[in-house]
């Protein structure tokens, strides 16, 4: 084999797209074959959960097929990132590797061992920037340090150019030879989501080209009107595209683009509702810069005083939560429509969070577990600044002492009870076909039968709200 017939490897992670993917095209600008891998490594089996493993899956599936279509291959190796992927060297003589740089405490160091070994062997490595805009080292306040606050992080990157999205190449420049792939089936990926996966699955959107096409749907139909309703979760406000930014099926810096173009041709309300969307692709971007430079908000209070705080580990009451049974309506559609669509609206999301961080006084961390396993959005750093920020614990939080009111919640987000009937059952007469799924979803073990009474509120608002303040006086006492 001559040194031009030697492949590079192409290590996907979550960018797994062929469109705008910085890896890809420096994979491709070595000049020499392309051979790209997916590796289910260690990070992937000990962080991720049930969902979003099973989503992964699907995500797999796909780019396979795409990369088929254009003569080329997803090569599948389950195992130690560094062991695999010297492996796939030694197979294959490839004289590099390149990959999509990630951000997090455990897959930075996987990252510097594998790149560390393959040097030590003479062969290439190459980390690009593939699934953000800012690199959590580029954006630095006037005195070099990391941004805590969202707001300045915005005004820091607004103007800044993210760069012209990459098209998607054309000639993938396959090997002569392909080395053996694993069977994405024996993986077994799907197994744990049971009889809830073909739920779930009639809610997902799975692949690029699907991405691609809610994107344009959203800019084209919702852009201007987002601002308003992005809080509503009983109609089809927002853009749903959280599960493809999670895959990487599409690029945040795609998805800016397109906005931004859009947005310069607005005005009005409709501009102002445009830049709301592109704010909320940078607080994603801001998600990142925290866990990357603060990598303890994944597992502790980002707010070290937040230690001491009597919050409660594993409980009764947040068992009921998990199951949507603690007697407050729209909180227990939020929880449902999680189980039905491996999503939650992101309005719930903090509603369900303030009722078991505050009303129920749970730590963070059951819940943030729980939303791990259960969604197919699951992102490390949205999912551990979104419980920190609902809880009051982390950066830029919401006060603690701001305790979400789910009747109040209903009537401003929910007034004519639509949301609440898609997922809830109980009392009506005519059940939401989505509603009637939530049963067929959960697992066995919880018994439920939706003809029993619906539960009555697990603790009162007044006194749930109460004894939360009063802990959070106790503790700065």
């Amino acid at each position: 084999m001559t040194d031009r017939q030697a492949p590079t490897l192409l290590w996907l992670r979550r960018d797994l797209r062929l469109g705008d993917n910085p890896a890809l095209h420096a994979a491709l600008a070595t000049g020499r074959p392309l051979v790209p891998v997916f590796v289910l490594d260690e990070v992937i089996e000990d962080l991720w959960g049930i969902a979003p493993k099973w989503r992964l899956s699907k995500s797999l599936a796909d780019l396979s097929r795409r990369l088929a279509a254009q003569g080329s291959r997803l090569i599948l190796r389950r195992g130690t990132a560094v062991e695999t992927l010297l492996a796939l060297v030694e197979e294959t003589g490839a004289k590099g590797v390149v990959w999509g740089r990630q951000y997090d405490a455990r897959a930075i160091e996987r990252d510097s061992a594998v790149k560390a070994a393959l040097k030590d062997r003479g062969i290439e490595a190459q980390s690009v920037n593939a699934s953000l805009m800012f690199e959590p080292w580029t954006v630095e306040t006037g005195s070099g340090a990391f941004y805590k606050v969202y707001t300045p992080f915005w005004k820091a990157v607004r103007g800044r150019d993210p760069g012209t999205p990459l098209d998607a190449p054309t000639d993938l420049s396959p090997p002569e030879h392909w080395p053996a792939s694993e069977d994405l089936v024996d993986w077994g990926l799907e197994r744990a989501m049971d009889r809830g996966g073909a739920i779930v699955e009639a809610h997902a959107n799975i692949g690029e080209e699907a991405a691609l096409a809610r994107l344009d749907t959203f800019l084209d139909d919702r852009l201007a009107t987002y601002g308003g309703e992005r809080d509503r979760p009983d109609i089809a406000g927002t853009s749903n595209l959280s599960e493809n930014f999670a895959t990487g099926e599409v690029s945040p810096r795609l998805a800016y683009w397109r906005a931004l173009n859009r947005f310069e041709g607005l005005s009005g309300k409709a501009a102002d509702s445009a830049q709301v969307f592109l704010q909320e692709i940078v607080w994603r971007e801001f998600s990142y810069h925290l866990l990357y430079h603060t990598p303890h908000i994944v597992e502790r209070s980002w707010r070290e005083e937040w230690d001491s705080f009597p919050w409660r580990d594993d409980n009764e009451d947040a068992e009921a939560w998990r199951r949507g049974m603690t007697g407050y309506e729209m909180v227990d559609a939020g929880m449902r429509e999680l189980y039905v669509t491996g999503r939650m609206h992101n309005r719930m999301r903090m509603l369900t969070a303030s009722l078991l961080t505050k009303h129920l006084m749970t730590h963070w961390r059951i819940g943030e577990a729980w939303f791990r396993d259960c969604l197919i959005d699951w992102d490390i750093a949205s999912n551990s600044m979104g419980w920190q920020w609902a809880a009051g614990s982390g950066p830029d939080a919401t006060p603690y002492f701001r305790v979400f009111n789910p009747l109040t919640q209903a009537d401003k987000f929910d007034k004519n009870a639509n949301y609440r009937n898609r997922f809830l059952a109980e009392g009506r007469t005519t059940p939401h076909q989505d509603a009637l799924a939530f049963y067929e979803a959960a697992p066995r073990s919880w018994r439920l039968d939706r003809a029993a009474p619906y539960p009555q509120p697990i603790i009162g608002h007044k006194e749930g709200r109460e004894r939360a303040l009063a802990a959070y006086q106790n503790r700065r006492g």
